[in-house]
């Protein structure tokens, strides 16, 4: 899915980068043919023929760019989505839809000192970080910790 994607947005960039040095190419020329007049009559057909549309390809360039760079990123943001939506679900109930399990099953509650939740212990959030600490359940009663809504753990404490 990445490939197709991507494929379809470097000639984006391609044309981008093409437009930007045909630009500067122009106003090069256009500079040199300018500069070797006197007469302002004379200067105008290289401003006309040369530096105008120079500079139009330099913007259109810049616009082209920003496009591809955009579509990059979308392109990324749709392959995650992809990835996010690919997983299987666990089990259906009767109504067809999956019903979601709670990823940590632990009875014990810890939470991250300066954090604002309060996680199972095996939740993937917490697991293995060594600044976790138990949770107080008087902490848990004043409401200044919600519970994680990743392990979704119960709201009774011991």
């Amino acid at each position: 899915m990445r490939t197709s994607r991507l494929r379809t947005v470097h000639p984006v960039l391609w044309a981008g980068w093409a437009a930007l040095a045909a630009g500067a190419v122009l106003c090069v020329v256009g500079w040199y043919g300018v500069s070797g007049e006197r007469f302002a009559e004379r200067q105008l057909p290289y401003l006309a023929s040369c530096t105008v549309p120079g500079a139009a390809l330099i913007v259109s360039g810049a616009v082209l760019l920003a496009h591809g760079r955009g579509s990059i990123a979308a392109a990324r943001v749709e392959e995650l989505y992809g990835l996010l939506v690919a997983a299987e679900p666990a089990d259906e109930d009767e109504t067809g839809q999956a019903a979601l399990a709670p990823l940590a099953v632990s009875g014990e509650l810890l939470m991250v000192p300066g954090g604002t939740l309060w996680h199972r212990a095996d939740c993937p959030l917490v697991a293995g970080k060594a600044e976790a600490v138990p949770v107080d359940s008087e902490l848990v009663a004043s409401g200044e910790l919600g519970p994680c809504p990743i392990c979704e753990p119960a709201e009774e404490t011991d």
